[in-house]
């Protein structure tokens, strides 16, 4: 039987047969915002694809600090883990649940399987490596050419959509490490708007105006 997260969250798969080897050689999981999945340095044995909830994805430096790169929502695949079962290698990325999940967990040995014998799971790894090629893009021209005012604002839009939510409970310092900057600029910044009503901040939450997104537009 096709779990109903299955169908809502990858109706690209229409061919049964694929779909059969999807559910039969991956292990369906359900995970706990929080769980790391990955750490630099260690060999994929698997390529998660995520059917609800998400997962974000980092690089790490050599002191630690960490680069926030996209997040894995539901219908996604991991493109740099695709990237490191084709070649081998070991991972270069820090995977976290972001929100509790469901995710189909794929072997590497059945990626290559897939790979061989359905265009339609080519087509979907094809799609992932632009949609991430793009996201990518996006990220390198906000940190050019937005200021981190645009930046941070962009960012609370974004989360709330994801999210589905007009609390964001985070903290200053997730947010800078984020947007790549320090948690005192992202303090004063979210002061700025608290002064303006556009948000209120607690201890660990945002409180976001519904109409926020209509504000910065203007």
């Amino acid at each position: 039987m096709i779990p109903a997260e299955f169908k809502e969250s990858l109706p690209v798969f229409t061919d049964p047969d694929l779909v059969d080897q999807i559910l039969n050689k991956g292990q369906l999981m359900k995970l706990d915002a929080g769980k790391v999945l990955m750490e630099p340095g260690q060999f994929m044995k698997m390529v998660p694809i995520v059917l609800e909830g998400s997962i974000k994805i980092s690089r790490m430096d050599d002191e630690g600090r960490e680069l926030f790169l996209y997040y894995l929502d539901a219908g996604e695949t991991c493109a740099l883990s695709l990237t490191c079962c084709s070649a081998s290698k070991p991972s270069e990325i820090k995977a976290v649940v972001e929100e509790d999940a469901t995710i189909i967990s794929i072997p590497i040995a059945a990626i290559d399987q897939f790979s061989n014998d359905y265009k339609q799971w080519k087509d979907f790894v094809t799609n992932t490596y632009q949609n991430r090629f793009q996201e990518m893009l996006f990220a390198l021209d906000a940190v050019a050419f937005k200021r981190m005012d645009e930046r941070l604002m962009g960012y609370i839009v974004k989360k709330m959509k994801q999210l589905k939510t007009n609390e964001l409970h985070t903290t200053h310092q997730e947010i800078a490490n984020e947007l790549t900057t320090s948690r005192e600029v992202v303090s004063r910044l979210l002061k700025q708007l608290e002064k303006k009503k556009w948000i209120e901040l607690g201890r660990n939450v945002i409180y976001i105006r519904d109409d926020f997104e209509e504000l910065i537009s203007k």
